[in-house]
């Protein structure tokens, strides 16, 4: 009986994400051909969805194995998880096997996946007993990737949804493949300026990760690019820095990062108001927020081009008797200790606001002006807790009719 394998002996995993089809199998082709023999590509294709099955294909060396799987539970995390986690056991314990290629559906998040790998337990332990996370890497269209990423289009109206009631975006996709990645790959050509512009995104949703055209791709030199503090699968929580690595902050070509930093509270109706400066001309916004009506809480706020989502991420460490501390997240306890005020504790506004076609000092005039007032402070704590049934505890965009319980 062959014995677990241990963290050091564990397969090497690559995944390759991107919306658009052909440029994602020729970068997996690419990362194939280092290795023919040694590599197994493995790709859930979710286009088949509508009949309720999805398609998976194996491939190793030169045999390929293609299979029809039934949705489970109607579900496709559920199918994925069922069939997706256990694959990877088999083949990172398959001989011959020297390397995994996962290439990702368009409606895929890399994020989710590597999540799913470190977290969920299959046959008494994660697959990441058997696997490691080498690289994820972004597939970028030049020409169409800007408008995708500042877009509200959801993957329904494209057929890319995960399901039928699938509400993500094509923005929330694209962002995040990128956002996510250890090495990201240019596909097509694009006028000057466009391809000037998108590069300058780039350069600021995932500093530290190198480029390379598809047309000159160099698999083994790309992915000795990568830094040796790269993400490599890591999933950060609502604690973790807001900024990986150093993008540049100086404007390029109309792309900014608007960094916004506050020690007192957002009044609940005047942010709720304040939050359409971040869904037009915005192709990423993700921060820390602590809002009038719930000061107890911190608020997470992210989105991606026109969508956005605001919900709980815990209490604010101040918040909590001492004794409770060891509670919350190692990261915040860390943030806490280098920012902690006599009065407000741990509690402040952490925003990161990239723009590529918003004006910055707009954004920054939106949020100060959703700040409670220095009247409203002067009143004290318990006048403002007031409006603690707000909207904004739970928010989404495009608005709903009325609040959801996101819980419920």
């Amino acid at each position: 009986m062959r014995s677990q394998p241990t963290r050091t002996s564990r397969v090497p995993l690559l995944l390759v994400a991107g919306l658009p089809e052909e440029p994602v199998t020729a970068v997996t082709d690419a990362v194939r051909a280092t290795d023919p023999r040694g590599t197994a590509v493995v790709h859930h294709d979710l286009r088949t969805l509508p009949e309720g099955v999805l398609r998976r294909h194996v491939r190793h060396g030169e045999a390929v194995d293609t299979a029809v799987l039934e949705l489970a539970h109607g579900c496709v995390s559920c199918t994925l998880r069922e069939d997706f986690l256990p694959l990877l056991r088999r083949l990172a314990r398959t001989p011959g096997v020297r390397r995994i290629v996962v290439r990702l559906d368009p409606a895929l998040e890399p994020e989710a996946i590597c999540w799913a790998i470190e977290h969920v337990v299959v046959d008494d332990a994660p697959v990441a007993e058997d696997v490691e996370v080498r690289a994820a890497l972004a597939v970028v269209d030049l020409p169409s990737w800007l408008d995708d990423a500042g877009g509200d289009e959801e993957l329904r109206e494209r057929g890319l949804g995960g399901s039928a009631d699938d509400e993500r975006t094509v923005a929330q996709v694209a962002v995040g493949q990128v956002e996510f990645a250890d090495a990201v790959v240019l596909s097509g050509e694009a006028e000057r300026w466009r391809a000037r512009r998108t590069e300058a995104v780039l350069a600021r949703l995932a500093p530290t990760a190198p480029r390379a055209a598809l047309g000159e791709l160099d698999v083994p030199a790309l992915l000795d690019r990568i830094p040796a503090d790269a993400r490599r699968g890591a999933v950060d929580g609502a604690h973790g820095p807001l900024l990986r690595g150093q993008p540049p902050m100086e404007p390029v070509a109309g792309v900014a990062v608007v960094l916004f930093e506050q020690r007192r509270p957002f009044h609940p109706e005047r942010l709720h108001e304040a939050l359409d400066a971040l869904l037009d001309g915005v192709v990423r916004a993700r921060g820390r927020a602590w809002v009038a009506g719930d000061p107890d809480s911190v608020l997470w706020l992210e989105s991606a081009g026109g969508g956005l989502h605001l919900g709980h991420a815990g209490p604010w460490l101040a918040a909590l008797p001492p004794e409770r501390w060891a509670e919350v997240p190692v990261e915040q306890r860390l943030r806490a200790s280098l920012h902690w005020d006599e009065h407000y504790g741990d509690r402040m506004q952490e925003l990161v606001v990239l723009v590529h076609e918003a004006d910055p000092g707009d954004v920054l005039r939106a949020l100060r002006g959703a700040l409670l007032t220095d009247d409203e402070l002067a009143s004290g704590e318990q006048a403002w807790r007031a409006p603690a049934e707000s909207a904004i505890t739970w928010h989404e965009d495009p608005c709903e009719p009325a609040p959801r319980d996101q819980h419920g």
